[in-house]
Formats: C-alpha cells, sequence, structure tokens
C-alpha cells in the first residue's frame, strides 16, 4: 500500500485547502440560517413563484422558509458543486500527472504491477473523498447544534449519501480520461464538472431534456426530489453506478497497454 499512502500524502495539502473551503462555506451557510428564517414569511412562496428559475433549482417543490428546505437548496449546492469539482481535479490528474512530472518512469520501473498502481491510486481518490464528507458531515451538525436546528436524520443522510455518491461517480468518469491523458488535464475535470451541474439545471426545466438527469449525476443530489420523496432517485442513481463501473474499467484497460512516456 506505499503507492496508497504516498497519493495520501501527495494530496494532503490539496485536500486540506478544499475541505477548510467547503466546509466553512457550508458552516457559514447553516449560521445564517435564523437570520433568513425572521424574513421567510413571504420568501418561499416569491421563489416557488419565480417560474424557471424556481424550476431550475427545485425552489417550487419544497418549502425554502424550514431548515431542511433551507439547507438542501443553498447549502446543497455548495456541497454539490464545491465536492464535484474537487472529485473531478483528483481523477483527473491522478494519472496524468504521472507524465506530466516526469514521475511515470520511476514508478514503472519498480516490481509492481500497472494494475496495482491503479489500484492504490483509485483507492486514495475515494479515500480523500470520504475525508472530505465526513468533515462536511461535522461541521454542518455542529453548526446546528449551534443555533439549535434540526432536520430529520434519514433526509440528512440520504443528502449527504447521495453527494459522496456523486463525487464518486465524477472521481471513477474523471479517473478514466486521464488514463488517456499525458499532460496537465485540470481544465477538462473542472470543465466536465460544471457541464453535468448545469446539465441538471437544463434537464429541470423542460420535460423534453429530461433523459439528461440519466447522464448527469446530479440527477439524482437533486435536493428538492430527496427531500419530497425521502428517497433518492433509484433510475438516476443505477446509471450513475454504470458510468462509475464504465470509468474505472477503462482507466484499467487504457492504462494497461498505453505507452508511457
Amino acid at each position: 500500500m506505499s503507492i496508497f499512502f504516498h497519493e495520501l500524502k501527495r494530496g494532503q495539502k490539496s485536500l486540506l485547502v478544499w475541505s477548510c473551503a467547503i466546509a466553512f462555506m457550508l458552516g457559514i451557510c447553516v449560521l445564517i440560517y435564523p437570520e433568513m428564517k425572521t424574513q421567510m414569511d413571504g420568501i418561499s412562496t416569491m421563489f416557488a413563484e419565480m417560474g424557471s428559475f424556481s424550476e431550475a433549482f427545485g425552489m417550487d417543490r419544497i418549502n425554502f422558509g424550514t431548515f431542511i428546505g433551507f439547507f438542501g437548496v443553498e447549502c446543497g449546492n455548495i456541497l454539490g458543486l464545491g465536492g464535484a469539482l474537487f472529485a473531478a481535479t483528483l481523477g483527473i490528474s491522478s494519472l496524468a500527472k504521472e507524465e506530466k512530472e516526469h514521475t511515470a518512469e520511476f514508478l514503472l520501473t519498480h516490481p509492481v504491477s500497472r494494475e496495482k498502481v491503479l489500484a492504490e491510486k483509485l483507492l486514495a481518490v475515494f479515500a480523500q473523498i470520504v475525508v472530505l464528507n465526513m468533515v462536511s458531515v461535522l461541521v454542518t451538525v455542529l453548526s446546528a447544534l449551534a443555533i439549535g436546528e434540526s432536520a430529520d436524520v434519514k433526509t440528512m443522510s440520504l443528502l449527504f449519501l447521495s453527494y459522496f455518491i456523486m463525487q464518486i461517480e465524477i472521481s471513477a468518469v474523471t479517473f478514466g480520461i486521464s488514463a488517456f491523458l499525458r499532460g496537465n488535464g485540470l481544465g477538462i475535470g473542472l470543465g466536465i464538472a460544471v457541464l453535468l451541474y448545469f446539465l441538471n439545471i437544463i434537464s429541470n426545466l423542460t420535460e423534453n431534456v429530461k433523459f439528461l438527469k440519466y447522464i448527469t449525476p446530479f440527477g439524482y443530489t437533486e435536493g428538492a426530489d430527496i427531500i419530497s420523496n425521502g428517497a433518492i432517485e433509484m433510475p438516476y442513481l443505477a446509471a450513475g453506478i454504470v458510468f462509475t463501473a464504465a470509468g474505472i474499467a477503462i482507466a484499467f484497460i487504457q492504462y494497461r497497454k498505453k505507452d508511457i512516456s
């Protein structure tokens, strides 16, 4: 497991920065809720009647004035988009950075198979995502306790679980893409995360492109759906699992035969 621990050490500064940034924004988002709550009498109705804007973010289906509704829309977007960007940067750089930084020949001359290199690198990516989400959950719970608010444990757990699975999917897909790259693919990774985010917004605007929810992992992290239904949308989640498996499989197939420069 030397490669695994080396990857964790290599990415500890990035993990620290991303975890602190996302946790700080989540904490602030939760802490400002009491102030927002006093002004929510008409805001929830107003948001629900804003047409396409409300539909894009699911605000027409939940009560924005409740803590769980506020968290699902405001705080959920912080962890959703922030976590997706972090996962994309991890996945897209995991393999490509070895050639970019000219460390591939040193790594691959050791008595270790490419499959083992891939497996340990992928585990390191997943481990960092686990840490990010643990910090996010902890800060959210402490912030909610600080303001004296509580929410349904099952619903909150489903929200955090959906964000975690989404990050795993994006990291797996970008990990597969990373196997084809020889240089810095950071822009590609970030672009994919942002594109998937906006695909979900577009799919909320009209039934004609609802199929996009099967493509974007943000389809099963929709806070309004989870809060109103009390469950993650399984058809979209199943599609996400397929994309996750495909990304990992592609990475192993491509990297095994790749001519490392």
